[in-house]
């Protein structure tokens, strides 16, 4: 029984990138039973003690308003196993944190992340230079046109997942190679391999918060000096616009989709009358003033404007899941008191430990950091928060943040 303990977590944590790729049913039993695993530690362990319990408990306030959502949003059951379903991340949160804190070694599981990561990758290459994946995905695709797919078959969502695991990545390799000077040309080459294969996916939204998280991720480390880092963003930025000018495709997609149409004013008013991320935050700005307190309630932007008779009246509204924008679905979904409420709890979680993440030298807790800061940037397009695939990417590099640092692992006993 005891290596039946202790060996399932960790073979649930290992496979975790593996179960995303599959599916959002794979990935929420992935994740469901890697919470439970903590609940059957804690009843076989009377001795488990949470040292750090604030952000235990801000989590469980925060599951609590998102069920008080639900009872107030104008359809109750749309968002209501999703908002009770929270639960599974504190949970997934606290297992975490115990998986790390009872062994260092546990970091060696990033290994088969790291695997799995560089898999999809290369498989990101091969289908963009040859037109499909290693499996024959991306031949013919009517929906997203040249957008990579990859492994992700009905999605393309190949960009975000390499941005949600990229800089635990990123701080994995270079934690190995600091000690190694001779490396480190090596460590911003395969940056550089990556900032160039989310690019290629065609997710444009996508590879800017890459690009920006990059400046931030080389910012925060002291892994080289200050003048090497001005020479690296030179380099970073020159071949960002060198790849865009070079390549048919990307020029397409960052050029003539987008400059080309915004450089005169005749041409930038239709784009912005037309587009559809700015029609997406229109209407779900137009949500908000229609429901400015609460908003319509977690996953209800979809009820509210695909009503017909709402839809006839508001004629800003756009009919779809969700605004493609964070702050924009925050308050269109939960309002200001709702929103203030979510950003202050993650905002607070984060920042309350800033200080011990630069000062740890851990560069696998600086990219989680990263990671959570770049989903709030403000204007760029992204997915819904609080669907499975979002939120277990942000969820993973939230609880490795606190997780792989003694100082602020939850169940260290703090000196």
């Amino acid at each position: 029984m005891g290596n039946i303990k202790k060996n399932i977590p960790k073979i649930l944590f290992s496979i975790l990138p593996i179960s995303i790729i599959v599916g959002s049913g794979a990935s929420l039993i992935n994740n469901v039973l890697f919470g439970l695993c903590f609940i059957l530690i804690y009843f076989y362990k009377n001795n488990i003690k949470i040292n750090d319990f604030k952000p235990v408990l801000l989590l469980i306030i925060l599951n609590f308003y998102l069920i008080f959502n639900s009872l107030i949003s104008i359809d109750m059951m749309s968002g209501i196993f999703r908002n009770f379903g929270f639960v599974r991340f504190i949970l997934f949160f606290v297992m975490v944190n115990y998986l790390f804190s009872i062994s260092e070694k546990n970091l060696d599981i990033l290994k088969i992340w790291m695997t799995v990561f560089f898999i999809v990758l290369v498989d990101i290459y091969i289908e963009r230079f040859t037109g499909s994946n290693i499996f024959g995905f991306g031949k013919i695709d009517e929906i997203y046109g040249d957008r990579v797919i990859s492994f992700f078959r009905n999605e393309p969502i190949a960009g975000s997942f390499i941005c949600g695991f990229c800089f635990i990545i990123f701080g994995y390799i270079l934690n190995f190679f600091k000690s190694k000077k001779s490396y480190k040309a090596l460590g911003f080459l395969i940056i550089l391999f990556c900032l160039i294969g989310i690019m290629l996916t065609g997710e444009r939204s996508n590879s800017l918060k890459a690009l920006i998280g990059i400046i931030i991720f080389i910012s925060m480390i002291d892994y080289i000096k200050f003048r090497q880092k001005i020479l690296i963003f030179t380099s970073i930025f020159a071949i960002f616009f060198f790849a865009i000018n070079f390549s048919d495709y990307l020029k397409l997609r960052y050029i003539d989709q987008i400059y080309s149409k915004i450089k005169l004013k005749d041409e930038r008013k239709e784009f912005f009358d037309s587009n559809i991320y700015i029609t997406l935050y229109k209407s779900g700005f137009y949500v908000f003033k229609n429901n400015p307190w609460f908003g319509v309630g977690n996953k209800n932007y979809r009820i509210e404007t695909c009503d017909p008779k709402k839809n006839s009246i508001q004629k800003e509204y756009r009919c779809l899941t969700h605004p493609h924008q964070v702050y924009i679905e925050m308050l269109s979904e939960h309002g200001i008191i709702g929103t203030i409420i979510i950003m202050s709890i993650f905002f607070y979680l984060a920042f309350r430990i800033i200080r011990k993440v630069i000062d740890s030298k851990n560069y696998v807790q600086v990219g989680c950091l990263v990671f959570l800061l770049i989903n709030f940037i403000p204007v760029l397009p992204s997915g819904a928060f609080f669907n499975n695939y979002s939120l277990t990417l942000f969820m993973i590099n939230f609880s490795l943040m606190y997780a792989v640092n003694k100082e602020t692992n939850i169940f260290s006993k703090k000196k």
